[in-house]
């Protein structure tokens, strides 16, 4: 029966003022006062999402997560329903909390803290605090040996938490990164990160807190009452960040390589369906001339490109995002730290980066990850947001989303006063001084129809969109 309690909510901010902040007035007079304040009821949110079941040590209580995660992304998610139903004149009707717990439910993942659900990270004592590290893919296996730099003949982690413990957090997330593994110290205090990259950051801002960084750009090329998105992002966030914007009236056009599939392609087909069902897909050979003449055609025709890679990749293939921005194309950036600044080439995923932002659950034995891959729902939804304020003005702009600075964003402030207690059929619920309410299952929306094969659309759309 535990009772948790981090004090009053002074320090909890307006969180929905950077898309004000960012975009101005126009964009607040469009919202009429739907993102008011600090989200409420956001204890509840988060029971009622599945990532509160997902949080903890198996056999042991559900946590609360620091902050508002899951009010946080309901208050995005309004946000961007309001502005899409401004700009079409129509209702839009969005997915709600639940989507933190949806990859879970899909999967069959439950809480096994100090792991992540997906099993791919872990949270490690370090000399001085404590680190966090994935090995999602197969060559962050295969690296680990020049990591710790030993050979490993028995377990991967005992191996690395054996080698870490005895270097400073920041020092194991440097080696890590250098080698392309992810990897993060984890954070304690989400509003006061401490590190060159947050230093950068907020001295791009021009407001605090600021989860998405906006530079405008020209007038804009195409206003469809459909735009064009072209998505050239994979996994996680930047495929939800265009469901939404599906849902809310684009076009969607995903770009894939037939030498590099999206990821999420090999894992369970309903997510991947429930992400893209509807989009049409392209495939283009980015090591021809022919493929490459084709992306920057469709990058042309585009209202708005999702892309999150890194910016060196794109200009070499002749694509620059500043370039198109100033033309007055919508360009949505989604990447782990940023996009500029000393970090912008390092590598993160979900857990690992929410673990960096401080959007973990401290207990006594230690730092837990929260939700399954916290970070990446959390930024797919305020691109979505902030893609679709700009989709309602008369500009292009640049919109820089770092997973990590929405992380920390949503981990803000104190949870509410609260104790967990277990239900007669091995359920939970949670009390405050507000009511009793369940704490839900992870479970997913039914995609409305199968995803397309990679290329099933590449003649046509390269027909209607690159004449």
């Amino acid at each position: 029966m535990p009772t948790f309690s981090s004090g009053s909510d002074s320090e909890s901010s307006d969180r929905a003022s950077w898309l004000t902040a960012a975009f101005g007035e126009p964009t607040a007079a469009l919202l009429d006062g739907c993102c008011a304040g600090p989200p409420v009821n956001s204890l509840r949110d988060w029971a009622d999402s599945g990532a509160m079941a997902l949080t903890g040590r198996p056999g042991g209580p559900p946590f609360a997560a620091p902050g508002a995660p899951a009010g946080v992304l309901r208050r995005a998610l309004e946000s961007t329903a309001a502005l899409s139903q401004t700009r079409t004149g129509k209702p839009i009707r969005l997915p709600g909390t639940e989507l933190l717990g949806e990859r879970a439910a899909i999967a069959g993942l439950s809480r096994r803290g100090p792991w992540s659900a997906g099993g791919a990270f872990r949270i490690l004592p370090a000399a001085d605090g404590w680190v966090g590290i994935s090995l999602a893919r197969q060559d962050d296996v295969e690296l680990v040996p020049a990591l710790v730099e030993n050979s490993i003949e028995t377990d991967i982690w005992a191996a690395l938490e054996h080698w870490a413990s005895g270097q400073r957090a920041r020092d194991v997330a440097d080696r890590a990164q250098l080698l392309g593994i992810p990897a993060a110290a984890v954070a304690t205090t989400p509003l006061r990160l401490k590190d060159e990259q947050s230093a950068h950051r907020s001295a791009s801002a021009g407001f605090d807190p600021s989860p998405v960084l906006i530079q405008q750009g020209g007038p804009r090329r195409h206003r469809r009452p459909q735009p064009l998105v072209v998505d050239l992002t994979s996994l996680w966030a930047g495929p939800l960040c265009a469901r939404l914007l599906s849902l809310s009236g684009a076009h969607v056009v995903k770009v894939e390589s037939p030498h590099r599939l999206d990821g999420a392609r090999f894992g369970p087909p309903a997510f991947y369906d429930l992400l893209h069902a509807g989009h049409a897909s392209v495939s283009l050979d980015l090591a021809s001339p022919t493929g490459v003449a084709a992306l920057r055609r469709l990058v042309e025709s585009a209202d708005a490109v999702l892309e999150a890679s890194r910016p060196r990749a794109l200009r070499q293939l002749g694509i620059d995002a500043e370039e198109a921005v100033a033309a007055g194309t919508v360009w949505t950036s989604i990447t782990a730290y940023g996009r500029t600044g000393p970090w912008a080439n390092r590598v993160g995923f979900g857990d690992d980066v929410a673990a960096g932002a401080g959007l973990v659950v401290w207990t006594e034995h230690g730092p837990l990850p929260c939700g399954d891959a916290l970070a990446d729902p959390l930024a797919g939804v305020h691109a979505a947001t902030a893609t679709t304020a700009a989709l309602a003005g008369d500009r292009g702009c640049l919109i820089d989303v770092s997973m990590r600075d929405v992380a920390a964003f949503a981990a803000q402030g104190p949870a509410e006063p609260h104790v967990v207690r277990q239900g007669p059929v091995d359920d939970w619920w949670v009390e405050t001084e507000h009511g009793v309410f369940p704490v839900r299952q992870p479970r997913a929306r039914r995609a409305p129809r199968r995803a397309a094969e990679s290329g099933d659309d590449t003649e046509h759309v390269l027909a209607r969109w690159c004449p």
